[in-house]
């Protein structure tokens, strides 16, 4: 159950669509191995006023956010995987982040409503 949340300058929706981006990171949540597919959230927010270091240049910053319990080793693989599956895209004067963030499991609540 990973929560994938992507923000990104609204300017770089000339250049890749967000649903690819989106599915870029899906992927490479789904060969981390860490999650089952049907588990991984994904949703992206386009930043349409942004300054980065004192420009306007491009970024993409995806937060995973999972649940505690997960080694180091495993957070910094994933983390890996998902800037290695944005990277594929060869975007030009963009900046690329990721960072995983824990919830606790005793605080983390879910109630899903059937159909």
């Amino acid at each position: 159950m990973p929560h994938c949340i992507l923000e990104y300058s609204q300017n770089l929706e000339q250049e890749v669509p967000p649903m690819d981006l989106l599915e870029a990171v899906q992927e490479a949540c789904i060969n981390s191995q860490l999650f089952q597919p049907s588990d991984i959230k994904l949703r992206a927010f386009p930043c349409k006023h942004f300054i980065t270091g004192g420009a306007q240049d491009a970024f993409i910053h995806v937060t995973v956010r999972i649940l505690s319990g997960r080694t180091q080793e495993q957070k910094t693989l994933l983390s890996q995987s998902v800037l290695e599956a944005l990277c594929r895209f060869a975007l030009k004067q963009v900046s690329l982040t990721v960072e995983i963030l824990e919830m606790e499991n005793e605080s983390y609540m879910r109630k899903v409503f059937p159909a």
